[in-house]
């Protein structure tokens, strides 16, 4: 029979102005993290996808690979004036931007980490969020490809010294984005243009087939989208953002959710049930379903299949984030940013909710590896104050909190969700573990243990007196002094024993007119 690989452990990347450290993730022992790699100074660190390899850059010109599972530094890269650097998706290349100074100098240079010679040189004249990184690759690295003037050009990933070996062409494109796993697709966004409209086209791979678009989906009034793959590369969610809305219902422009597959059999508009802005969207770990957050506050959330059905409403509420746990089973909806930090836990197998809790001012939020913690963390410089992280469980009870001075970074190391064991075994040995650290805590001395079993558990609480306004507390010390009573409403001796005199006279005066009658 064989023996199951043992779950990989879940590490904690935790950078402030004095570096980066690496926790080891949860459970804590004695409910604090233990350290694996003591603190390393640097400006940034970045996982790559597959959390194999670490990028770290220490200064302007000094960029470092380390080894996640060993935490050993492997390369070290003399780079000068850098200023961006990232590392492919399995951690076979490293990327550099440096600041140019001349128009013919190649200041974007891919490096082969194995060996730490170029692979690749480029010329960039500035970079931005839809131009880098420049090369591009698919998760499994097989593809590899940067935008250019009006086409998408492909190289060959195990060979860069050949060059160009393909070329899409694209007139006007504007930005790109590569099918997530095999990377068998790319979809490219056309911006309007002198009364054209926008427009999202997806193309298959592949030299005889990418002439055509496999789909197409044209819209006005768009400034800018968001390209949205699922794992299996067959359905792409576009968000369509406006910066204008003609209805003058919001301030923050107008966005649109529409939906293509590549098999052509849906491309439109994703049927949502309340007017207002797309807030969020996620697909599921296994491609087949999607999550979104739309409409006006209070915000509505709902589940639809790859065929746009709804499946499941999560309700409405101050909400503008959703998060899907690697396992599928676990969602996260939070209200992060401006709104006040309310965050509800679903069971999505169950369709029951598990409960909820509040993260004010998080700036980041993500799942576990093996879905059963979700971290929020509060960072620099987008918030000064109240910097910090907290861990809760699956049910969004709260696990772990620190707080710091200042921090900027707060990342679990990737690994794939299929290292880890069935979550409903996840739950079992997490709730074993709590089992273990309650006995633990109430072990102590016999003596203890005795006075402990003659005490009960819970005593009865002592029921709280009715409220008394302060006039009437006023008027009680009034009355006390009048007639010998006391403020609180407990009578004196003397009262007392008045009151029993005036009883027994009263008896008395009964009993005589009984005996007359």
């Amino acid at each position: 029979m064989a023996v199951a690989e043992p779950s990989p452990s879940m590490d904690i990347l935790v950078r402030d102005p004095e570096g980066f450290v690496i926790w080891h993730g949860p459970p804590f022992t004695n409910g604090q993290p233990r350290i694996k790699l003591d603190k390393v100074q640097c400006t940034s660190a970045k996982f790559s996808e597959d959390g194999s390899k670490l990028m770290v850059m220490k200064s302007d010109s000094l960029v470092s690979i380390y080894e996640c599972k060993s935490l050993r530094e492997i390369r070290s890269l003399q780079v000068p004036n850098v200023l961006a650097a990232t590392i492919s998706p399995r951690g076979s290349y490293l990327q550099t931007f440096q600041k140019s100074t001349s128009p013919q100098e190649k200041n974007v240079v891919l490096w082969k980490i194995d060996t730490g010679d170029s692979s690749y040189q480029l010329s960039q004249k500035n970079m931005t969020k839809a131009t880098w990184p420049v090369i591009r690759f698919s998760s499994d690295e097989a593809v590899a490809c940067r935008l250019a003037t009006n086409e998408i050009q492909f190289f060959d990933p195990v060979d860069f010294s050949r060059g160009i070996v393909n070329r899409l062409r694209v007139p006007s494109i504007a930005a790109f984005e590569l099918s997530r796993n095999v990377g068998s697709y790319v979809a490219s966004f056309v911006p309007e243009s002198k009364g054209m409209p926008a427009n999202v086209q997806i193309f298959a791979r592949g030299k005889e087939s990418q002439s055509q678009p496999v789909a197409r989906r044209s819209f006005f009034r768009c400034s800018s989208v968001q390209l949205n793959w699922n794992c299996d590369s067959t359905g792409l969610l576009v968000v369509v953002q406006s910066d204008v809305d003609k209805t003058n219902q919001s301030y923050y422009g107008e966005t649109k959710l529409n939906y293509l597959t590549t098999d052509g059999t849906h491309e439109g508009l994703v049927p949502l049930r309340k007017e207002g802005p797309v807030h969020d969207v996620q697909w599921s770990y296994s491609g087949k379903e999607f999550a979104v957050v739309y409409g006006f506050m209070p915000a509505m959330v709902t589940i639809f299949d790859k065929k746009c059905n709804p499946l499941l409403e999560l309700g409405t509420g101050p909400y503008n984030t959703i998060r899907w746990n690697p396992k599928g089973k676990f969602i996260c909806v939070a209200g992060f940013g401006n709104l006040p930090g309310d965050m509800a836990f679903w069971d999505y197998m169950e369709k029951q909710k598990l409960g909820t809790t509040k993260a004010e001012l998080s700036v980041t939020s993500e799942w576990s590896p093996d879905g059963q913690y979700f971290m929020t963390a509060t960072t620099a410089p987008r918030l000064q104050v109240d910097n910090g992280i907290k861990i809760f469980h699956h049910n969004g009870s709260l696990y772990y909190k620190k707080m710091f001075d200042k921090l900027f970074q707060a990342d679990w190391k990737p690994e794939s969700p299929v290292k880890f064991g069935d979550i409903a075994e996840l739950v079992k040995s997490i709730d074993s573990l709590k089992v273990e650290e309650t006995k633990t805590k109430a072990t102590g001395s016999k003596s203890v243990q005795a006075s402990t079993k003659a005490t009960p558990a819970n005593p009865p609480s002592q029921k709280p007196a009715a409220y008394r306004p302060p006039h009437a507390k006023a008027a009680a010390a009034v009355q006390a002094e009048l007639f010998g009573g006391s403020p609180s409403g407990d009578l004196s001796k003397n009262a007392l024993k008045n009151k029993k005199k005036r009883e027994k006279q009263r008896e008395k005066k009964s009993a005589e007119a009984a005996g007359d009658a």
